[in-house]
């Protein structure tokens, strides 16, 4: 199932993500299993380790972006 984030999810998931991989307290792996993230700026974000499988990332703005790592599998679409 794809799931789509508005901006203002997508931002808290990239903030929390950010904090886990800085290994802070209250820090989440950012889970976008299944995201719709087509079109999505995703550009300077640091990805690191995050769960992308099945995601669509096709058209997505990923400039500069940390993909370090990321969990993705045959389904996700760039």
């Amino acid at each position: 199932m794809i799931k789509t984030h508005h901006h203002h999810e997508l931002q808290e998931i990239l903030r929390l993500h950010e904090l886990w991989v800085n290994q802070t307290a209250g820090g989440k792996r950012a889970n976008l299993i299944g995201a719709n993230l087509n079109r999505a700026n995703l550009r300077d974000a640091n990805l690191a380790g995050a769960d992308l499988r099945s995601a669509n990332l096709r058209g997505a703005d990923l400039s500069d972006a940390n993909l370090t790592d990321v969990l993705i599998d045959k389904r996700t679409r760039f």
